[in-house]
C-alpha cells in the first residue's frame, strides 16, 4: 500500500498550483494526472484555440510567457507547455497516465483510501483539483437517425473534420461564437443559437476588459448576482483578440436565431427571444463601458475616449424577421456543434462533501468532508477562482490550510510519545 500526505487529483492548471504551494509550506505530495500534465487543453479544444486573456494576465505570478508580448493571446499547446514547464521549475511530483475512480474515508482513523488505475493509494488529505470542465453536455435533443453529424464543442477541432455542408452551431458562449466565426471564415452557411448571454469590450479605452475587472474589483466578487449565475459570457483572444458583436457576424452572412428548443421531423426550433437576448447582452457591454468610464473620470486617468465603441448596429433582418424554425435537409445542414457546456462529475470522491444537490459543499475550497478540498470550481472563493490566476491563489489558502491542520495534529503532549 502506498501512502502519501496530500493527494492531489488533476494535474492541469489547479493540481500544479496546489503542488506548488504544498510544495513551498513543506507538505509531503503526490499528484496524479490521468492523462497528460494540463491535457485538457490539448485534447478538449479545437486547434485554433487562444487563450481568452492576454499573456500578461492569463499565468501564474512565477513565469512569464516569454515567447508572447503581455498583450498577445497565447495558443492553446502553448499554455499546456507553459504547465508543463510551470511544474518542472519546481520539481512536482505529479504522475500521469493514472487514473483515479474511487476515494472513500478509511473507517475508524483519519485518512481516505484512494482507488487508482495503478492500484490503491492511502492519504491524510485530498485535494480534488478537476476544474469544472468534467462531463459535456449534450441535449438529448437531435436523434441520430436525423442524419447529421453531431458533436460537443470538446470533439470539435477544425473546419475541414466536418462534412460539407451548412452548420448549426448551438451555444453562444465564448466557444460557441469563437467556433461559429471559424467556420464561417471557412466559408461554411452558419446558423448560430443564440441564447442569454453577457457581453464585454475586448478593449476600451486601450486597456483590455481583464485589466477593467481588475481595477474595478470584479475579480475579487465573492458570489455572483441572483439573475447572473448561469448566463454565458462571450469574448475572444481569437484573431489578435476583438468584441464580440453578434451583428457583425450577422452581417458578414451568419444567421442568428433564438435559444434552441426541439426537434420533431427533420425541424429544429427556436424560441422567439433573440432580439431580448441580443439587447440584454447590450446593456451589460454599456454597462461595462459605463464603469469604465466612471472609473476614469473618477481617478483622472489619462486614457483616450472612445465613442464609436458605444455604436451599436442596427438589427439585421435575422433578428427582425426572426427564424423560429430550421428544417436541417432543406437547409442543407449536415453538423451540428453543441457548444453547451459542462456539468461536474464527482462520482469517483465518495465522501460527505456534497449538498442535498450533489454539488460540492466547502467554504473557499475546504469542503464539510474534513481532509477533502476543490479547486478549479467557479466562485470557489471569488469571481477569478476558475481561471488561471485565480485558482494560484485559491490553491495557496488551501495550501495553508492543510499545512495548519498538520501542525495540530502533530502536537504531541509533553511527556508523551
Amino acid at each position: 500500500m502506498e501512502r502519501v500526505e496530500a493527494l492531489v487529483v488533476g494535474g492541469g492548471q489547479a493540481g500544479v498550483a496546489a503542488s506548488e504551494h504544498l510544495t513551498r509550506f513543506g507538505v509531503p505530495h503526490l499528484v496524479l494526472e490521468r492523462g497528460r500534465i494540463a491535457e485538457r487543453w490539448r485534447s478538449w479544444r479545437w486547434d485554433s484555440l487562444v487563450a481568452n486573456g492576454p499573456a500578461w494576465h492569463d499565468r501564474f505570478p512565477g513565469l512569464e510567457f516569454t515567447a508572447y508580448g503581455p498583450d498577445e493571446f497565447v495558443p492553446k499547446e502553448e499554455v499546456a507547455d507553459y504547465f508543463e514547464a510551470y511544474a518542472a521549475k519546481f520539481g512536482a511530483p505529479i504522475r500521469c497516465g493514472v487514473e483515479v475512480t474511487a476515494v472513500r474515508r478509511i473507517p475508524g482513523r483519519t485518512g481516505f483510501r484512494v482507488e487508482t488505475s495503478a492500484g490503491p493509494i492511502e492519504a491524510n488529505y485530498v485535494i480534488a483539483a478537476t476544474g469544472p470542465f468534467q462531463r459535456p453536455i449534450v441535449p438529448a435533443m437531435v436523434p441520430e437517425s436525423a442524419g447529421v453529424v453531431q458533436m460537443h464543442s470538446t470533439g470539435y477541432r477544425n473546419p475541414g473534420q466536418l462534412p460539407e455542408g451548412a452548420v448549426l452551431v448551438v451555444g453562444c458562449g465564448s466557444s460557441g461564437t469563437q467556433i461559429a466565426d471559424e467556420l464561417l471564415r471557412a466559408g461554411r452557411r452558419v446558423t448560430l443559437s443564440v441564447g442569454p448571454h453577457s457581453r464585454y469590450p475586448r478593449r476600451y479605452r486601450e486597456r483590455d476588459y481583464c485589466w477593467w475587472l481588475g481595477v474595478l474589483g470584479r475579480w475579487d466578487i465573492e458570489a455572483p448576482e441572483p439573475d447572473t449565475r448561469h448566463v454565458t459570457i462571450a469574448v475572444s483572444g481569437a484573431y489578435g483578440g476583438h468584441t464580440i458583436d453578434f451583428r457583425r457576424l450577422a452581417e458578414r452572412g451568419m444567421t442568428l436565431v433564438g435559444r434552441t428548443e426541439g426537434f420533431a421531423d427533420g425541424v429544429v426550433r427556436f424560441a422567439p427571444d433573440l432580439a431580448a437576448n441580443l439587447a440584454a447582452g447590450d446593456r451589460s457591454y454599456h454597462s461595462e463601458l459605463q464603469q469604465a468610464d466612471d472609473y476614469v473620470a473618477a481617478n483622472g486617468l489619462d486614457l483616450p475616449e472612445e465613442p464609436a465603441a458605444w455604436e451599436i448596429p442596427a438589427d439585421p433582418a435575422c433578428v427582425t424577421d426572426p427564424v423560429l424554425e430550421l428544417d436541417l435537409a432543406e437547409a442543407g445542414v449536415t453538423s451540428i456543434v453543441w457548444a453547451t457546456g459542462f456539468e461536474l462529475d464527482f462520482s469517483w470522491l465518495q465522501v460527505d462533501a456534497f449538498d442535498a444537490a450533489g454539488k460540492p459543499a466547502h467554504r473557499r475550497g475546504v469542503s464539510t468532508e474534513p481532509g477533502v478540498y476543490f479547486l478549479g470550481l467557479p466562485w470557489l472563493s471569488r469571481r477569478g477562482s476558475s481561471f488561471i490566476w485565480g485558482v494560484w491563489h485559491d490553491a495557496m489558502y488551501v495550501a495553508d490550510h492543510i499545512a495548519t491542520h498538520r501542525q495540530y495534529m502533530a502536537y504531541r503532549a509533553p511527556g508523551r510519545v
